[in-house]
């Protein structure tokens, strides 16, 4: 019982390169995030008439953490990523401003409570793509609260959510551990798992 026990902290222990790895993932895409802002707000009248559509393309804020879980495989390793990412697109000068900081918590414990659910020991891509739906469902109930609350109708909001959760799946799931096992296969995760679990 006992071993077991020590197997299970020093699994979850923190390494120095993880903490590293966790923070460089989220400046690297703080810094896609600035720009994937613009380009999201300027398609904004694209979508005029079906607003909650735009959501299909919101899989892309939620890629840190889905990216960070799968490779550093530690309790709070997509949470530290997301905020770090929101952070540094914050900084920059986002849109939404500082709000970006809350959406970056919701999105990171969204992924944290679908690894959670198998204690962090499974990391494939069905479970990549639970965390992405998890985290987009969270996300996009905020968003509607924080930004659309009474603008829509139950159905449009409906399927902002469902829109969402389909980028989440997609995008930040599938998406995610593809672009894990892309870098894993480079030689770039070799300190990780993933990196031996992905290489040939």
């Amino acid at each position: 019982m006992s071993t077991t026990l020590n197997r299970s902290r020093a699994a979850h222990r923190w390494r120095t390169v993880d903490l590293l790895t966790a923070a460089v993932l989220g400046v690297a895409f703080g810094v896609v995030f600035w720009g994937w802002g613009i380009l999201y707000t300027s398609l904004t009248p694209l979508f005029a008439a079906v607003p909650f559509v735009q959501s299909i393309l919101s899989g892309v804020w939620l890629l840190p953490a889905v990216v960070a879980a799968l490779v550093v495989r530690r309790p709070g390793a997509a949470l530290l990523a997301e905020m770090t990412a929101a952070s540094v697109e914050a900084l920059m000068g986002s849109h939404w401003s500082t709000g970006v900081l809350v959406s970056g918590a919701i999105q990171g414990i969204g992924v944290e409570l679908a690894v959670a659910l198998f204690a962090w020991r499974r990391f494939g891509p069905a479970v990549a793509v639970l965390a992405g739906v998890l985290a987009a469902v969270l996300e996009g109930v905020y968003e509607l609260f924080a930004y659309y609350a009474g603008a829509w109708t139950l159905g449009f909001q409906v399927l902002y959510v469902a829109c969402f959760a389909v980028s989440g799946a997609l995008v930040a799931g599938l998406g995610g551990w593809a672009l894990v096992r892309s870098l894993a296969r480079t030689g770039a995760l070799s300190a990780f798992p993933a990196g031996r679990e992905h290489r040939g």
